[in-house]
């Protein structure tokens, strides 16, 4: 299952060694989170949505202080042309939230995209580890409408035909947007008259969105759920649909609001 791709130090590892990575111990009111604990949670929602992990990748960065994880997931109905997708991140510097991001992986062309996010945003603080497990399940038991949103827009790009005029102006907002740099205009063209893989020749959204997404598969993982849910708002316009209600889902709950970081 290629996928992940890291920088600033970061490597693929086997779960073996994301089990053996050492948690700092508590500093002050900081109380970090295993990795582990974080990647069962999830793996443990995930199968009580429906979502089996089937498959995975794991990375370690920055003296294991962070981690990145792909989980490939089956849910009993995938479409044969891709599957779902879980990315997770955790970290013991204080530098994100624990969260998950939900999307598609392209058997194809081996791209990434992500739809929707889940952020666990629970401060690593003395009674974390009691309250996490409500948090993210509460979190995951919302994942039901990402996961149909992202199988009915991906539907709806393969339906909508583009002109080439769509498809620059949705390419030229791309770079506004901050999805993809001005140098990189020319890769998504260049994509759209002449894809890599002839699936995506037909000038549809699929076939641009495709495009786009072979040019960021070149960037580290962790920056692709940002820029694809971005770009996913571009597409949805330019094909005429509409998942603004379903993107991005936040539970940033202090159950005990004494406590300070």
């Amino acid at each position: 299952m290629p996928g992940l791709m890291l920088h600033c130090g970061g490597k693929i590892v086997d779960f073996e060694a994301v089990q053996s990575s050492v948690t700092p111990e508590p500093h002050g009111a900081h109380y970090p989170i295993p990795h582990t604990r974080i990647l069962e949670l999830a793996v443990e929602g995930l199968e009580q949505q429906g979502l089996h992990v089937v498959g995975g990748e794991h990375a370690l960065a920055n003296d294991e202080m962070r981690y990145f994880g792909l989980l490939q997931l089956a849910n009993g109905s995938n479409h044969s042309d891709f599957e779902l997708i879980a990315a997770l991140r955790n970290t013991h510097d204080k530098s994100f939230a624990a969260s998950m991001a939900l999307g598609s992986r392209v058997f194809v062309c081996d791209n990434l995209a992500f739809s929707g996010e889940v952020t666990f945003a629970r401060k690593h603080t003395r009674f974390a580890m009691m309250d996490l497990p409500r948090l993210v399940n509460d979190a995951l038991g919302r994942l039901g409408s990402l996961r149909r949103s992202q199988e009915m827009r991906i539907e709806g790009y393969k339906n909508a035909e583009l002109s080439d005029d769509q498809a620059y102006a949705t390419i030229v907002r791309a770079t506004l947007a901050k999805v993809i740099p001005n140098v990189k205009i020319k890769d998504v063209i260049d994509q759209w008259h002449e894809p890599i893989h002839e699936e995506f020749s037909d000038k549809s959204g699929w076939s641009l969105f495709n495009g786009f997404t072979e040019v960021l598969k070149r960037y580290p993982v962790e920056q692709i759920p940002a820029r694809t849910q971005v770009l996913h708002g571009l597409m949805d316009s330019a094909c005429g649909l509409d998942f603004s209600t379903a993107l991005h889902v936040v539970v940033d709950e202090d159950l005990n609001p004494n406590e300070e970081e």
